[in-house]
């Protein structure tokens, strides 16, 4: 019989979240896959004072660079009918951690798979902000590239749902900076650190207040940014081209204009260049 991959969803911060059943599994495993093995460590030396463990367990990683070729060795072991449990260094893995192909590999050789539910830090977050929690949309980390993440953003600026996104320290300031532009100083919104630790903080407010607040003082720990989605109000269509020409006429250069636009339409930036040195060729022979 094929093996069972449990996916065990770990704490984010407080080893109180360990949750019985996931204690267990993971004394009863025959194999670990963790994304930090260093880490998996602490976890399960808090996991095993609470009962028995398989004197077999073994403990290996599995982290972006070998998820490949670690999740066909761990659908070999399931089709030999070992039970694997599958942790990441804090939270559900696959969730903006590796796991998504060893839960394809365990599915594709007929292998059960079970997700043993813990925190997240989305839905934490989520509920502390205050924001709608009828529809949500996890977005996950935004491109770190500058670009990339003022295009997203302006992809987002019509979305109704409460929008979720990770993100680290060192970049939440220039984040925030790029949804302010697309999305409004006031759109509401709410910064969440530290979830479940001592230092546990949910900052309020609206965009532009919280862009400058952490362009003063980058926050510690990693972070979890819910903003609120667009309301009827919001004017969605915009017509590109009438947009361009105007700021064209305004005497603004083809890579501003482009850089403008792209903020608030989300379309990628070689496009509206494009258009602009058009519209800029075109005036100069009318």
């Amino acid at each position: 019989m094929a093996g069972i991959l449990y996916v065990v969803g770990t704490p984010i911060g407080n080893l109180e979240d360990l949750s019985p059943r996931a204690a267990r599994v993971l004394r009863e495993a025959d194999l670990v896959a963790a994304e930090d093995t260093r880490r998996a460590a602490v976890l399960l030396q808090h996991a095993d004072r609470l009962g028995e463990v398989n004197p077999a367990r073994r403990v290996v990683s599995l982290f972006e660079g070998n998820e490949a070729a670690r999740s066909e060795d761990l659908a070999r072991q399931l089709g030999e009918g070992r039970r694997i449990a599958l942790i990441s260094d804090a939270g559900t893995p696959g969730i903006s951690d590796p796991g998504e192909r060893a839960v394809r590999a365990a599915i594709a050789a007929g292998a059960k798979v079970e997700v043993i539910p813990g925190p997240v830090a989305a839905i934490a977050a989520l509920v502390a902000s205050g924001l709608p929690t009828d529809r949500f949309l996890f977005v996950g980390f935004p491109p770190r590239e500058d670009g990339a993440r003022r295009q997203l953003a302006g992809t987002l600026r019509g979305e109704r749902a409460t929008l979720v996104f990770y993100e680290a320290p060192d970049r939440v300031a220039a984040t925030l900076a790029a949804l302010r532009d697309a999305l409004g100083e006031a759109r509401p919104a709410c910064v969440s650190r530290e979830i479940t630790k001592v230092h546990e903080e949910h900052a309020r407010g609206g965009l532009g207040e919280l862009a400058a607040r952490f362009a003063a003082a980058a926050p510690r720990g990693e972070c979890t940014i819910v903003v609120a989605g667009a309301t009827e109000e919001v004017e969605v269509a915009i017509d590109v081209e009438a947009e361009m020409r105007k700021l064209i006429a305004a005497g603004v250069g083809a890579r501003d204009a482009a850089a403008r636009l792209m903020v608030v339409t989300g379309k990628p930036r070689r496009v509206l260049y494009q258009l602009a040195l058009a519209i800029e060729r075109e005036r100069e022979t009318s």
